[in-house]
């Protein structure tokens, strides 16, 4: 397969990609899986589904990280928070005031949700948990965003269109301490972006995908990427949440 250059996101493309198969060896020496089918119509989120792609669970505890996206992280990671421990959401910047960002499929409209800063395994600051309200809910396309009851003295993810060609996601996975995972940008169409080698789990859910400059292009909502390697994980776009949100504009995607 062939990627596009990475750019703005919801660009036409037809019903589904396709891709070649590439041969070669991955680094544990197994042939690189073909390139999934992306592109299709967006199914009903389901928690369940989230897996990992390929034959390890290839995460990082934050605070260990020196992987590509070791000069950005830093920056970024004390924005990712824990939601009602089962969950994972991003504090981003707005123009209405900062919010959590998560998935739509982990909280209901109106719930008081209990969100946890600095959650890490030898966390760089004590831990820090605040209440909030959901005063965003949806699943098409899947996000909610919550208003905090008192900000923390953290920096908000800023948001983008433009994708690279690795993405990253800061993530609580099965609602453990914080963690980074990064993986292949595969396409993104029908409000949705793609990608591939990048681990997630049940408690993936709603974290923040984030580019090569640390600007949060989507959230994580859905997996089916298995353990041989095959499938792609997906989420929904930026621009996608921002159209359908009442509390974001479109001033508050600061790159296309």
């Amino acid at each position: 397969m062939v990627p596009r250059p990475p750019g703005p996101f919801i660009t036409p493309w037809g019903l589904f990609l396709v891709g070649t198969v590439v041969l070669g060896l991955a680094a544990c020496g197994t042939a690189v899986p073909a390139a999934p089918l992306v592109c299709e119509e967006p199914k009903k989120p389901e928690v369940s589904s989230l897996w990992q792609c390929g034959p390890t669970l290839d995460f990082t505890p934050i605070n260990s990280y020196q992987g590509e996206f070791a000069d950005v992280v830093q920056d970024r990671e004390d924005a990712v928070v824990l939601i009602d421990g089962r969950c994972t959401g991003t504090l981003i910047e707005a123009s209405a005031g900062p919010v959590v960002l998560t998935a739509g499929h982990c909280v209901g409209l109106g719930d008081r949700s209990l969100l946890v800063f600095n959650f890490e395994n030898e966390p760089d600051g004590d831990p820090l948990v605040v209440e909030g309200s959901v005063i965003e809910q949806s699943l098409a396309p899947d996000y909610a965003l919550i208003q905090l009851d008192a900000l923390p003295a953290v920096t908000p993810v800023l948001l983008t269109t433009r994708a690279s060609e690795r993405l990253a996601i800061i993530q609580h996975p099965r609602g453990r301490p914080k963690v980074i995972a990064e993986g292949r940008f595969l396409d993104s169409c029908n409000q949705l972006v793609y990608y591939t080698d990048l681990d997630t789990l049940v408690g993936s859910s709603g974290a923040g995908v984030l580019n090569r400059q640390g600007y949060l292009v989507g959230i994580h909502t859905d997996g089916d990427c298995d353990e041989k390697g095959h499938g792609a994980n997906r989420g929904w776009t930026v621009q996608s949440i921002v159209e359908a949100s009442p509390y974001l504009q479109s001033a508050d995607i600061v790159e296309r």
